[in-house]
């Protein structure tokens, strides 16, 4: 468990507070590029650590992100007119551009210089893979973006789904492999397998052993089964800093993916996950004792609440289905995110740490709590966090591999971690069909 303290340290993320100073030293995924379409679109509300902002795409195609707030009479820039190369409030005619420089004051005389010392808040934006970033950090040059894989690469898919409750919690569940085998695959046997594949090992041992380190870029686990011929089935995931998470599910070397828990104040999150389609990826599963459902999302709306909101919710109890959990389905939740949804908010806002009791299967959430706390401790004392100048460190893979028993896990597990790297070897077979094994 945590004390107070540390459980508010953890999960609070608006300007001035330990942790929002450490996510601003990131690059920090908001959107896609498709909700700012083209040159001189509608502009897009955006909250973001607890800031309320406006993302608008210029006349000559370039990304802006400023606050929310005319600096004049502080009305809502989102009503402004996009047009010639800036964003222009509507209320007087102030305009800004994407550097958040005032660049017209119609309601000046002329000959004022007024708009010269008038500046909005402006972070810089990048695009890549279909991903909007963006960098809120105090440096006057940002650094580099991530070397995340599956944002680099061809044939990828994105998904976004905003989650009620704060970041942490959402983040944990990504990092927590043993709640698979109840909350996602409570009602599959292991004769629901092919007999030696990877799941059906999986399904036989529902308490595996558990390692964690820390890593250059966060932290790594391990979790083990016994299988036969001196061999242990091996699931190894990544939590990197800030805020990112690569499960599990899938053969280690085989495809690339992660899973982006975007803080938008405390109590609201984006998942933002980017998965690598190309071959060696994910294969759609087979029918079973499983959600396979597709989580619906309302119509994009204009709040800044509004962005890919689940049509399950806290108001419908996530769409469950009593009678589908009395005979198929574990949880009763129409797709895996739903179930994860339900349990993660479950929780509450900002869930009570302080009244935890935690087991030997929650190393590696002991272990990522402690690397973020002590990385927001060194920030206030100075000390600011290396990963930001060391994109290469983010080129990493996660997934199950067989191992001999006996050996060293993180040095005979490398290379299969490492990314960008092609595994003619490997197959997908050997999982046995079953999602989330």
């Amino acid at each position: 468990m945590l004390n107070q303290q540390d459980n508010e340290l953890l999960s609070k993320v608006g300007p001035g507070t330990p942790m929002g100073n450490l996510m601003r030293q990131y690059w920090i995924p908001f959107g896609i590029s498709s909700e700012l379409a083209e040159p001189d679109c509608a502009p897009v509300r955006i909250m973001l650590l607890g800031e309320e902002l406006v993302a608008f795409r210029d006349t000559d195609g370039k990304l802006g992100l400023i606050d929310n707030y005319c600096p004049h009479r502080r009305a809502s820039l989102f009503f402004g007119r996009n047009e010639e190369c800036g964003l222009r409030c509507v209320y007087h005619g102030w305009k800004f551009d994407i550097n958040g420089d005032c660049i017209d004051m119609p309601s000046e005389p002329a000959e004022s210089n007024f708009k010269d010392k008038v500046k909005v808040t402006a972070y810089p934006v990048q695009e890549r893979g279909g991903l909007l970033w963006a960098y809120m950090g105090p440096r006057g040059t940002a650094p580099e973006l991530p070397h995340l894989e599956s944002n680099m690469v061809e044939n990828t898919s994105i998904q976004i789904y905003q989650r009620e409750c704060n970041w942490m919690q959402a983040l944990e569940g990504d990092i927590d492999t043993v709640h698979t085998l109840f909350l996602h695959l409570g009602l599959a046997q292991y004769e629901d397998a092919p007999e030696g594949s990877w799941a059906w090992w999986h399904l036989q041992n529902r308490a595996p052993h558990f390692v964690a380190v820390d890593t250059e870029f966060g932290t790594l686990y391990g979790a083990f089964r016994p299988t036969e011929k001196g061999m242990n089935y091996w699931r190894f995931a990544n939590f990197l800093m800030p805020f990112y998470a690569m499960t599990p599910p899938g053969v280690l070397g085989l495809g690339s993916k992660f899973r982006a828990w975007v803080p938008m104040d405390d109590t609201h999150t984006l998942a933002i996950s980017v998965n690598e389609t190309a071959p060696g990826g994910r294969k759609p599963p087979s029918e079973g004792n499983w959600a396979t459902g597709q989580t619906e999302l309302h119509p994009q709306g204009t709040g800044l609440f509004d962005r890919f909101r689940c049509v399950g919710d806290r108001e419908n109890d996530y769409l469950i289905d009593r009678e589908l959990q009395r005979t198929k389905s574990y949880a009763g939740l129409p797709s895996i995110f739903l179930e994860d949804q339900a349990v993660t908010t479950s929780m509450g806002d900002i869930v009570d740490r302080t009244k935890e009791r935690l087991g030997t299967s929650d190393q590696m959430i002991i272990r990522t709590r402690q690397r973020l706390i002590k990385a927001a401790r060194a920030l206030l004392e100075g000390e600011s966090p290396p990963e930001p100048d060391h994109p290469e460190w983010y080129g990493v893979r996660s997934g199950g591999a067989m191992l001999p028993v006996g050996v060293d896990w993180v040095e005979a597990s490398s290379e299969l971690r490492k990314g960008f790297i092609k595994h003619p070897e490997l197959d997908l077979a050997v999982i046995g069909g079953i999602p989330a094994v």
